[in-house]
């Protein structure tokens, strides 16, 4: 019966609070709304200069061919390298193309036309593949026997046939909004209490430290199930996009990576003072879990000694599981190992936030 009044005391303080109400519906639409859009790896836009120093049918061809590309935005074709590489020094320009000036003779000769493709490779990701881009349309360009034979393959995408972004990133964007929900609220909650002095007066109380905590977490818990199915009502409404496996693992999924932000939200409340403290320590641990994560980039990118760290980042196995679910349509076979890396991590964080609260008996 204790623990019954002590949840109704929580959720009493959280639809008190002007601010929590809003964020906890506010931030979830702002999350499935916005950042699918903008956290988006595929390159487009690529501004490129074109320099055609032998101004035949066959270097215009291919000048039209750049200039009609989606992927691609046409600056224009300049008279000389050195001017096309100004607007690269300048950013007006990502990639250059240089035509040399026996291009259209190189190919009735049946010769390989030595073709310039230079690249503002400070951001490398778009340098090289938008060379790559540059580089398929020349060969078409050049070889029309091997654009045909190209034309004839056949790739067969499995799981996302359309090479969406979006559906990529939808699930793994679960992990930020349970981050905050129920990671940063709970810390913030206690360190709170400890500032205002009202936790003072549960330590004097025969309240056990078990019944303290889950007080503190379970709220939070039903808040990770609410706002877990608001994100897929919007993944469904926005875009669409509805999971292909069971519905019942996302939301276990969910419920254990909630289990252990909320743990490391107390743990890290437990030994902080004050909230700017608590707020630095929480966020410093969250970045790293985040980025080592496979959330924008995949793990195996990584070096072998950072690749190690993802055996003891719970984030890493629910973004591997949740996609398995929501785009591969995996069952609990497919899964399961992720399910008790992120049982058995969950329940360490839980007892520890336990043995390291403070109670005053």
């Amino acid at each position: 019966m204790t623990l019954k009044y002590l949840i109704w005391k929580e959720f009493t303080q959280i639809r008190r609070n002007p601010f929590l109400p809003r964020l906890i519906v506010v931030f979830p639409i702002m999350v499935m709304c916005v950042m699918p859009w903008v956290m988006n790896m595929e390159v487009k836009n690529v501004v490129v200069d074109v320099v055609d120093l032998d101004r035949s049918t066959q270097s215009q061809r291919l000048v039209h061919d750049i200039e009609h590309n989606s992927y691609f935005i046409f600056h224009g074709q300049k008279s000389t390298y050195a001017e096309a590489l100004r607007d690269i020094e300048h950013t007006e320009a990502d990639v250059v193309l240089v035509i040399p000036q026996d291009y259209s003779k190189d190919l009735a000769k049946g010769l390989q036309p030595q073709v310039l493709i230079a690249a503002n490779a400070v951001n490398g990701t778009k340098g090289s593949i938008g060379t790559a881009y540059l580089s398929q349309i020349v060969t078409a360009n050049a070889n029309p026997g091997a654009a045909a034979i190209q034309a004839k393959l056949s790739t067969l995408y499995l799981y996302n046939k359309h090479l969406n972004f979006k559906l990529f990133m939808i699930p793994a964007l679960f992990a930020i909004v349970m981050m905050l929900m129920t990671g940063f609220l709970p810390a913030l909650n206690i360190v709170g209490e400890k500032e205002r002095g009202t936790i003072e007066q549960i330590n004097v109380t025969p309240v056990s430290k078990w019944s303290f905590i889950l007080a503190k977490l379970i709220p939070y818990w039903v808040m990770a199930l609410f706002v877990i199915t608001v994100c897929l009502f919007l993944a469904w409404l926005v875009y669409g996009i509805t999971p292909v496996g069971p519905l019942w693992l996302i939301y276990l999924l969910a419920m254990l990576l909630a289990m252990f932000f909320s743990s490391l939200g107390l743990i890290v409340s437990n030994y902080s003072d004050t909230m700017q403290q608590a707020v630095f320590v929480i966020w410093f641990f969250v970045v790293i879990l985040l980025l080592l994560s496979g959330l924008f980039t995949p793990t195996r990118s990584m070096p072998s000694w950072s690749y190690l760290t993802t055996y003891v980042n719970p984030v890493c196995y629910f973004i591997e599981a949740v996609r398995t679910v929501f785009v591969r349509g995996g069952d609990w076979q497919s899964i399961w190992r992720q399910v008790l890396a992120l049982m058995g991590i969950g329940l360490f964080m839980g007892c520890w936030a336990v043995q390291s609260y403070k109670k005053n008996d």
